[in-house]
Parts: structure tokens; sequence; C-alpha cells
């Protein structure tokens, strides 16, 4: 589902990706851990496209990210770590969402439910002007709501507190079969019951990539 080949991104002088080589297939759920500045971040901008690598090459569904960027993230559904700062109101993110990943309107709010977000009481709020947890729960409610076949979640619970993550990895289980999850966390602990694959990286290489039972 997604191909990464000898992939290298460099500032400067210093790297943040060498000579990476992965391959993510349907069924897997993969945790990517590793310390700040080891490379993450700068792997997960390059499978969407954000981030112009130096050499090698991301296919998304056999998709060049760099050339169809809009056609290879119809398979994704991504959730940030820091929610962008977004001026539009709730509604109108809703309703953007809606017209542009052509889902359900009525399954966002099914998961903001589940998230126990009342979507509708903030409809007319901008979205910048949420709080942290609420940001990241209508994020999550229009990942999910997009069914895609990729998931991309980079420290989705780094906002929310104890009864929000509990509630989001809740909804994990049923999303794995026929798809790919990828978490970003430094939580091994909240999800350990939901991967089966631990790929680590440090100073912009994998150091480690490992099945789990």
């Amino acid at each position: 589902m997604i191909e990464i080949e000898n992939l290298s991104k460099k500032f400067g002088q210093s790297f943040g990706l060498k000579d990476i080589n992965l391959n993510f297939k349907k069924d897997e759920s993969v945790v990517i851990m590793g310390q700040n500045g080891a490379g993450k971040t700068t792997l997960v901008r390059a499978i969407l496209g954000e981030q112009i690598p130096t050499s090698g090459s991301v296919r998304i569904m056999g998709i060049d990210p760099l050339k169809n960027r809009a056609a290879a993230l119809k398979h994704i559904g991504f959730v940030p770590q820091l929610p962008p700062p977004i001026s539009l109101s709730v509604k109108e993110l809703v309703h953007y969402a809606v017209a542009s990943s052509s889902m359900d309107e009525r399954k966002i709010f099914a998961v903001c439910e589940e998230l126990e977000l009342d979507i509708k009481g903030h409809f007319k709020k901008l979205f910048f002007k949420l709080s942290g947890g609420m940001k990241q729960k209508l994020l999550i409610a229009i990942a999910l709501a997009k069914e895609p076949d990729i998931f991309i979640f980079d420290e989705p619970t780094a906002n929310l507190d104890i009864k929000g993550r509990e509630s989001f990895y809740k909804l994990m289980p049923p999303l794995r079969d026929g798809r790919l999850l990828i978490f970003i966390s430094h939580r091994m602990e909240e999800i350990k019951t939901l991967v089966n694959r631990k790929i680590e990286i440090d100073i912009a290489k994998v150091v480690n990539d490992e099945k789990l039972v």
C-alpha cells in the first residue's frame, strides 16, 4: 500500500532521512517510534507529498504523491499531532471535508459522539478557537469518516485527556481489517494491543523493524 525506496532528505549538510526502504501492506498496524528529531515527521511529510526528497521515491497505492498528490491523498486519512490554524468555522470545515472527500456527514457526527464532542453545538465557532482536545477530536472524526485505505495518526492523542484517549483507541480495532494503520507515537503502552509491527527510527535511519505477535 505504501512503498518507500532509497528515500533520503537532506537539510543543508544534515540528513533528515537517509536511505529509507520500507513497505507497508494491507492488514498491518504499525507503530513508528523515535526521539524528537529522529526523522519521523520528515518521513510522514514525504509520504503525504509535502516534502520533496533529495533522492529516492514514495508510492501510495502505486501513485507518486509528488506528481499526483490529490489522487494519492484520496487513499489516506491523516491526523496531525498539531492541528493546523484553519480559519474556517467548524460548520464550514465539516462541509468542506464532505465536499472534497465525498464522505457522509453523518459519519463525522457519529464519531464525534463516540468521542463525546458536541460538534453541532460549536458549528459557529472558528476551528482555531476550539480547545486543543476539541480540534483533535474533530480531525479524528473527519479522518475516520473518510473511510480511506490508509490511516496515518501522528501522536493523535497528544491533546486528549485520559477519557478521550480511551475513546479514541476503542474506535481503532474495527479499522484494522483490510487497511493499513500507521501510528507515530511515544506511547507504546497505549497501543501495544493494536499494532503488529514496530519500526524505530534514529538519526534519520531505520534501526529496528520487527513483527509483533
